[in-house]
């Protein structure tokens, strides 16, 4: 009698595959490539002010000084910023309003099921197309409580919360980190500032979902959130993107602050298509008392690199990250998590889950840093890896610095 066998099928990516044609009356598109014209003129479509013009200049600066990383990232020599434009915006304003939102924007954000989950169970809704939202809007009973939720160009604008946003931008993650890092600073467009006051606990989720319709562009929204002492928030980030036969770019940012005794869970869903490169990066650093926890999926993109890092700064702050990746057919995975202790009596626990299939690879890097101001501090690290034919492939490079005995790991 023949062995039964398992067969596990490949992501099915039509779904997110449907697009449609951009035209020069419905959207503006600014130049391919990257130089000091094209991000002044970036930042005057958007109307920044002079620290954010300045500030996106600096970071340019500090791009074209940089190199890439080739110990601690994947081949990305199929990525050309030359061939990339790194703004693309619809001819429509922001609306709080779904039946305002043009058609078949309003169309593909009904097919990916975005404005039927705000009805069911959702606290708010943020959704960008391309380098700009097209929808935001927050429940009035959530604003009643005080809680801000805001297109990122909005909140870098507002006189009641541009200075807050001033205070926190690119602080947890900065142009000096790496080169995309300082490509973010520059053409930064689109994302989400959300602040939360003391002592609220929102019931339902945020959500951001970032839709990425332009052929040979880029995607570089912002995503700052702060959770004051003792509140507590769900967050909700979601991606897509139509196949191209040509290189798209996504380099986000995400900053998280977690204060003291507060809480933030932060889910990602990720189904870039397959001429993606995600170079994203996200980090939070958390007060004492404070828990962050990170719930990521990533089942897209042609090359990935990511790897959220926490910073456990205050007694007793504590984090869990739990990721799973899935890599097909050329696909490169490159995805982990990276954990830092400062405080006393800090804890971390990383688990993840991947699987390879018809020649996909999946590299697992998790990096966790015990200080020596770190006493009592106790970090875990669980990676499990699935191959499911001989053509795929998954490494683990795990790597521990500590510095402090009095440490369980």
């Amino acid at each position: 009698m023949a062995e039964d066998k398992i067969i596990v099928d490949d992501i099915n990516r039509e779904f997110y595959d449907f697009r449609y044609e951009e035209s020069e009356k419905d959207f503006y598109r600014i130049e391919s490539g990257l130089s000091p014209e094209i991000v002044s003129k970036l930042s005057e479509e958007k109307g920044d002010p002079d620290w954010m013009r300045e500030f996106r200049l600096k970071s340019l600066e500090l791009y074209n000084k940089m190199g890439v990383s080739t110990d601690w990232m994947p081949n990305i020599e199929g990525l050309h910023m030359e061939d990339i434009s790194t703004y693309v915006r619809p001819k429509t304003k922001m609306s709080g309003n779904w039946e305002d939102v043009p058609e078949d924007i309003k169309d593909t954000f009904e097919k990916l099921g975005i404005p039927e989950a705000e009805r069911k169970s959702l606290a708010g809704v943020g959704a960008q197309y391309d380098s700009e939202l097209v929808y935001h809007n927050i429940q009035d009973e959530v604003a009643k409580q005080g809680v801000v939720y805001l297109d990122f160009e909005s909140a870098v604008k507002s006189e009641k919360w541009g200075p807050m946003v001033k205070e926190y931008f690119m602080t947890l993650i900065t142009p000096r980190d790496h080169k995309f890092a300082a490509l973010h600073g520059a053409v930064w467009s689109g994302g989400s500032f959300v602040y939360v006051p003391k002592g609220v606990k929102l019931s339902f989720p945020l959500q951001s979902y970032f839709r990425l319709n332009a052929k040979g562009a880029g995607q570089f929204e912002h995503t700052l959130i702060i959770v004051d002492e003792g509140a507590d928030l769900h967050f909700i980030e979601g991606c897509s993107a139509p196949k191209y036969n040509v290189a798209n770019l996504h380099a986000g940012a995400v900053e998280l602050f977690v204060k003291k005794g507060a809480h933030l869970r932060y889910s990602t869903i990720e189904n870039w298509s397959k001429n993606m490169y995600n170079l994203n990066t996200k980090r939070a650093i958390v007060e004492e008392g404070g828990k962050m926890e990170w719930v990521s999926g990533s089942f897209g993109s042609h090359v990935s690199y990511l790897y959220p890092t926490t910073i456990l700064k205050g007694e007793r702050s504590l984090c869990e990250f739990t990721g799973i990746t899935f890599a097909g057919k050329g696909q490169d995975l490159d995805t982990g998590a990276r954990m830092v202790h400062l405080g006393k009596n800090t804890s971390s626990v990383i688990n993840t889950k991947s699987i390879s299939k018809s020649g996909g690879q999946n590299t697992y890097r998790s990096s966790i840093e015990i200080t020596k101001t770190a006493l009592h501090a106790k970090a875990s690290v669980n990676c499990e890896s699935l191959m499911l034919d001989r053509e795929s492939r998954s490494d683990t490079i795990p790597a521990m610095n500590i510095m402090t005995k009095d440490c369980d790991v």
